[in-house]
C-alpha cells in the first residue's frame, strides 16, 4: 500500500530514501510487508508521501490484519 501511495506521488524508492534518511533496502522491506516499520520510520514515510489521515488508517488496519495471520 505504501508502494502505491510512493507511486502515486511519483517518488523513486531512491528519492523517498534521500528524504526521510531511511535506507532503500528498509523502504523496500516495509513496502512488500516483510516489516512492519517502526514508528518513527513510518512517521518519516507518512510526512514525505504527504498522506492523509485516512489514508494512514487505512494502511495501519492493513498492517494489523497481515500481523494477525
Amino acid at each position: 500500500m505504501l508502494q502505491e501511495y510512493r507511486k502515486r506521488a511519483k517518488i523513486t524508492q531512491e528519492k523517498l530514501s534521500e528524504i526521510t534518511g531511511l535506507d532503500r533496502k528498509t523502504i523496500f522491506r516495509i513496502e512488500n510487508d516483510k516489516t512492519i516499520p517502526k514508528v518513527d520510520n513510518y512517521a518519516k514515510m507518512v510526512v514525505a508521501l504527504n498522506l492523509s489521515n485516512e489514508e494512514i488508517g487505512e494502511h495501519i488496519r492493513k498492517i494489523a490484519k497481515n500481523k494477525d495471520k
